[in-house]
């Protein structure tokens, strides 16, 4: 087994880099990835949304202007 010593500049950044994808793939594992909402679950979200006046998607500018880009 190697050391870290023994690495170089371009293997280390390489071993650092192997280990973020790792550690961000574990991250942004959905845990509910193939599970579905109950259907009165579901129409109570909706419910919501819409009585916010909240829709599915957002145009850019809308998505600019929140971020204040």
């Amino acid at each position: 087994m190697e050391k870290v010593k023994d690495l170089t500049i371009d293997e280390f950044k390489s071993l650092i880099h192997k280990t973020m994808e790792e550690v961000l793939q574990e991250m942004l594992i959905d845990p509910d990835e193939g599970r579905l909402l109950k259907p009165e679950f579901k129409e109570t979200l909706t419910k919501i949304r819409e009585a916010r006046g909240e829709t599915l998607t957002h145009s850019s500018e809308e998505v600019i202007a929140h971020l204040g880009l």
